[in-house]
């Protein structure tokens, strides 16, 4: 039993195979879940699944290892198995996947020597503890050896990464791999086409490739065919491990080479607990919401939508034309001319036998249609249909089909929405939708589209029972610091923690490296603030007494992200460091200019006040400074990237996200270097002048304690609502809730609220009322209670904002 690859496809047992890939995530459901999910994957049509293990979802702390319930990915393995399903298992040990730190283990940012990603050997000892427990699972399920896994990816997306040896790491991950036992071929894929990124070019290991296009861009095809030929040049096949959900669009990758198509996420589920990452996709504070849903065929509830009816005649046509299909090559372009928007250059595949296929994208909303290899044929709006051109039928010829062709066994089977043209032998026929002709002695029918019934989302009832403790959850004290701790060091990886501490007040504070969300109580005001580290100024005039920080991680950065601290990858979390802003000073004058022909003595002007010609070119101007204490330099008005050198030490990049730069005490110079842009409208320096708030005193709360706590039974006083609260108030809530087949979807309502839920002994997920953060994934506003979790608890927070906190209601939904 063996799975090979080479130019021509992928090979099964010598078995040529096209490959439809679900990604489905067993650390997303619950476990009662998983048989349901996998069978309707198999329904679906796809013959595959890939699935990401999440380090840090079972190493709960260091050394402390998990795979039980529902972090018991061996029998989700057996599962995929038993129902006839192959596997690509994808281990990292960095998986993106909007997960906290990319699964990494908040821990290993504590090592300041340690460098993830690297061919470092801090971090790949800690790799090696990860894959001693895991690849021997994987191994023992691989196929070949009674299992379903064909494939296992090493890393993800390196090329997205700034990794300096990427020879030398993927050899130590590949090395481990074969220590192991792993005989199935070992994957990488890159993000962003940058093979070289992904691999480094090491033997063994087969480079994939993600594709996240728009779909209706025309120029798919010439991108995908790209790929498709620089692997066969490798002797391998297009592997295509991400892409997007919409099958008019998987309809183009396969006819342009591709052998695996995996979209990305065609089964969706839930981030449990306190598992999202933050900080995603290139725009700054994106937090991920409880549901992790992009649309695909499958919502987070289990309900099949339009695309899943989609994925089905895929699979009929994959199966229709079967091994001429899976060992099919890229053939020479066919004239294809139409009155819609569509395909730059439409891709053609040789097929094995004879034959050939072209895809045909009507990418516009109105039917229309095209001329292929000079035959006039209709195509519906929004599709792709696969066409077949001169298939051998026998004694006769299919010369022309322009709808899916499903099935050979009797006649032939074809699928469409629109009237099909059908060329056989001599003999041109149009056949309506539903219904059969005999051509040439063919017997040829015509199928509807099959659809998809996706039933409504209906409320049950507002009308619950909320009862409010009258208790908090206990915390652990950790201490009393000079400087406020990260709270990775304090023990707590996921959870939260309070700082206190009393000082004088006088203007302002400078809040630097705060993350992830921070209600800082001052004087008995709170601000809340979700910065991911960037420098926040505070106005403090008129408040005195002590202050009081309650840090909440929300999730540690999957994608690094430099433009803001925390969301570096493997940044860690905490209140960061504040001061108290002693003085302020205007430095915007008085800087030297060096750059281009600048001379001797150096020219001095403004910041960014040099003249010159030479637009984008790059120039320097320096101030001396002289600090005694610690300072701050802000830059106002920075647009694009801007390079600080502090003394000697090395270029610093300032962001508009984040334009500050800390400057420690006897500092003698600054240096800003940027492009000559005098469209730009300069830069303006200010220097605050700064004192560090001292004396900590620190408690914690990890995520098991205030689940252990959620979980106690206590019997409060009923309540009405709308519940007000002051901001930075918690209320603690038991729910009484309808016991539903399919499970509850619980929506709460209300302005300036943080809210966390529990059931079923485990967190559920949290959701941001009001003025938030922008959100991403699926419904950020719900709450899902799967089928047979019992109880509902809520912790509920006011938070800061443009409205008073308030809870007003928590509706029921049926899923």
């Amino acid at each position: 039993m063996t799975v090979e690859m080479d130019a021509r496809g992928i090979r099964i047992d010598g078995e040529p195979r096209v490959l439809l890939c679900a990604s489905l995530f067993y650390f997303r459901l619950p476990p009662e879940q998983w048989r349901a999910r996998l069978e309707q994957v198999r329904r679906s049509g796809y013959t595959c699944v890939d699935v990401y293990l999440p380090w840090n979802f079972h190493e709960l702390s260091p050394g402390r290892w998990s795979f039980e319930g529902r972090r018991d990915v061996a029998a989700f393995l057996d599962l995929a198995f038993e129902l006839g399903l192959h596997v690509i298992a994808r281990p990292g040990p960095y998986i993106c996947s909007e997960w906290d730190g990319g699964a990494l283990p908040a821990w290993l940012g504590l090592d300041p020597a340690l460098r993830v990603r690297q061919n470092e050997s801090r971090f790949l000892a800690q790799v090696t503890d990860w894959f001693d427990q895991v690849l021997p699972i994987l191994a023992a399920r691989q196929y070949g050896a009674g299992g379903a896994v064909i494939m296992v990816q090493l890393e993800n997306e390196l090329d997205f990464f700034d990794c300096e040896d990427r020879p030398g790491y993927l050899t130590a991950l590949r090395q481990q791999a074969l220590k192991h036992g792993l005989g199935v071929p070992l994957i990488a894929c890159s993000g962003q086409g940058d093979l070289f990124g992904a691999t480094g070019d090491v033997e063994g290991v087969v480079p994939a490739c993600n594709f996240y296009p728009d779909d209706d861009s025309p120029f798919i095809e010439e991108e995908v065919r790209r790929y498709a030929r620089l692997l066969a040049d490798r002797g391998l096949p297009l592997l295509i491990t991400e892409t997007n959900r919409r099958h008019r669009t998987l309809r183009r990758l396969l006819a342009s080479g591709a052998s695996l198509i995996a979209p990305y996420l065609q089964s969706s589920g839930w981030n449990f607990g306190y598992t999202p990452s933050s900080g995603n996709w290139g725009r700054p504070g994106n937090f991920m919401s409880h549901g992790y849903d992009f649309g695909g065929y499958v919502s987070s509830t289990g309900v099949e939508r339009p695309e899943f009816a989609q994925a089905q005649t895929l699979a009929w046509v994959l199966e229709a034309l079967g091994p001429r299909l899976a060992s099919a090559k890229l053939g020479e372009p066919v004239k294809v001319t139409t009155d819609f928007p569509t395909s730059s250059s439409h891709s053609v595949l040789d097929l094995e036998g004879g034959g050939r296929l072209v895809a045909v994208p009507n990418l516009g909303a109105e039917d229309g249609q095209a001329i292929v290899a000079g035959i006039p044929v209709a195509v519906a709006a929004d599709s792709c249909p696969l066409m077949v051109l001169d298939l051998p039928l026998g004694d006769t010829t299919l010369r022309l089909a322009s709808a899916d062709l499903m099935d050979t066994k009797q006649g032939l089977l074809f699928c469409s929405s629109v009237p099909v043209t059908v060329v056989i032998g001599s003999t041109t026929e149009e056949i309506p939708v539903g219904s059969s002709r005999i051509v040439e002695g063919v017997v040829v029918t015509v199928e509807p589209q099959p659809e998809t019934d996706v039933p409504e989302v209906s409320e049950v009832s507002d009308a619950v029972t909320v009862r409010r403790r009258t208790s908090a959850a206990p915390s652990t004290p950790a201490g009393t610091h000079e400087l406020p701790p990260t709270l990775e060091s304090l023990g707590v990886y996921r959870g939260r923690g309070t700082y206190t501490t009393t000082t004088d007040l006088t203007g302002d504070l400078l809040l630097v490296g705060a993350a992830d969300i921070v209600d800082l109580s001052i004087g008995g005001r709170v601000h809340t603030l979700a910065a991911f580290g960037a420098t926040e100024r505070i106005d403090v005039r008129g408040l005195t007494g002590q202050i009081q920080a309650t840090v909440e991680i929300w999730g540690h950065a999957n994608f690094d992200d430099t433009r803001l601290p925390s969301l570096r990858l493997g940044a860690l979390r905490g209140l960061g460091s504040l001061w108290t802003v002693i003085e302020t000073r205007d430095i915007s004058a008085l800087w030297t200019v060096h750059g281009h022909w600048a001379g001797e003595p150096a020219p001095l002007r403004s910041l960014t006040g040099w003249s010159s010609t030479r637009v984008g070119t790059p120039i320097t101007y320096t101030r001396q400074l002289h600090t005694e204490t610690p300072a701050a330099l802000h830059l106002e008005g920075v647009r694009e990237p801007v390079s600080v050198t502090v003394d000697d030490g090395r270029p610093l990049t300032v962001h508009s996200e984040d334009p500050w730069v800390i400057l420690p005490a006897g500092t003698q110079q600054i240096s800003v270097t940027v492009p000559h842009n005098p469209s730009g409208g300069g830069l303006r320096a200010e220097l605050l002048i700064l004192g560090p708030i001292l004396d900590w005193t620190c408690a914690v709360q990890d995520d098991e304690l205030l689940t252990a706590f959620a979980l106690r039974r206590e019997s409060g006083p009923e309540i009405e609502l709308p519940l007000t609260l002051a901001p930075g108030e918690e209320a603690w809530l038991d729910v009484e809730l309808p016991t539903l087949e399919n499970g509850v979807l619980v929506r709460p309502e209300g302005t300036q609220v943080r809210i966390t839920g529990w059931a079923g002994g485990e967190c559920l997920g949290r959701v941001w009322l009001g003025d938030r953060p922008a959100f991403s994934g699926g419904d950020p506003d719900v709450l899902w209670i799967p089928p047979g979790w019992s109880g509902l608890t809520l912790l509920v927070r006011g938070v800061d904002g443009p409205a008073r906190p308030e809870l007003q209601a928590v509706r029921i939904e049926n899923t």
